[in-house]
């Protein structure tokens, strides 16, 4: 993955099992931007060992420049399972595009992983999953942290920690706090998978909702959510009018104060702009 990769452009996360290397070259292809090998929910405990050597062969295998984001799910930190997840990454010289962190509480936990993962993991980033009410305080926090790229929500885990149902109202708020956690450090918010594969409205529903809300892509867990996911995040032809419209007046301007269809347009407008061109490059 390039340096200049930026999560925040990342429409789709999807995961495929650890233990079932026969389907990742499926994933890479499946046109997902990211494929994230799972070692955590979607591996027994007694298959976890070599599901982790499937995941480094995979990680240290040459790639095509078009191929998709390599990405990881290690175990917990805090388990036996979490550590030698990391440790197979150092000494398998396994450097991911980045690492998802299941049920991330703190930001000190995170700056271990970053002293662990120096040396040929050093450009390895971080996505913490915020997947329970501990995680959720302190998910400002955690958003700063070094090499943190993006906050997930990880919201089946976190419904059962608040004691409520998994759906769009008990979990506004958790929504909410992840895009401002995430806003706040200028990195992406990333929105939890829809569970019901056979509910391709309901996934398109959902997409749409929570890109509206700030989120800036969402997990998969089947190769067929992949171009719903897409469609709700592509710019509509008015939105790349537009931010063409804003590119073109700042730089006339020479980045100083313009006003565009009536409006002031300030940084955060310029930079909004910016992420509707380089997805409609996308489309």
């Amino acid at each position: 993955m390039p340096p200049e990769t930026d999560a925040a452009l990342v429409r789709s996360w999807l995961f495929v099992p650890a233990v079932r290397p026969e389907r990742f070259a499926k994933a890479v292809a499946s046109g997902a931007d990211a494929v994230i090998v799972d070692l955590e929910d979607a591996v027994p405990a007694a298959q976890k060992d070599a599901a982790r050597r499937h995941a480094v062969s995979w990680l240290t295998s040459e790639r095509t420049a078009d191929a998709a984001i390599r990405c990881l799910r290690v175990n917990g930190l805090r388990t036996a399972a979490g550590l030698r997840d990391v440790l197979a990454l150092v000494d398998g010289a396994a450097a991911p595009d980045f690492v998802v962190v299941p049920k991330a509480e703190s930001a000190e936990e995170l700056a271990l992983l970053d002293a662990v993962l120096a040396g040929p993991c050093g450009r390895t980033r971080f996505l913490p999953l915020v997947e329970t009410a501990r995680g959720l305080e302190g998910a400002v926090a955690i958003a700063a942290a070094r090499r943190v790229a993006g906050l997930v929500l990880g919201g089946a885990d976190l419904a059962a920690d608040l004691g409520a149902e998994m759906s769009w109202e008990p979990l506004l708020a958790a929504r909410a706090r992840i895009v401002q956690a995430a806003a706040t450090a200028g990195i992406a918010a990333i929105d939890v998978p829809h569970l019901a594969l056979a509910d391709a409205g309901a996934l398109r529903d959902e997409s749409e909702r929570v890109h509206r809300l700030g989120f800036t892509g969402k997990l998969a867990i089947h190769p067929d959510q992949v171009a719903t996911i897409h469609a709700a995040y592509a710019p509509s032809d008015a939105d790349i009018e537009r931010a063409r419209r804003v590119t073109a007046a700042v730089e006339a301007a020479g980045g100083g104060v313009v006003v565009v269809d009536g409006r002031m347009v300030d940084a955060p407008v310029v930079r909004a702009a910016a992420r509707t061109l380089a997805l409609a490059a996308r489309r």
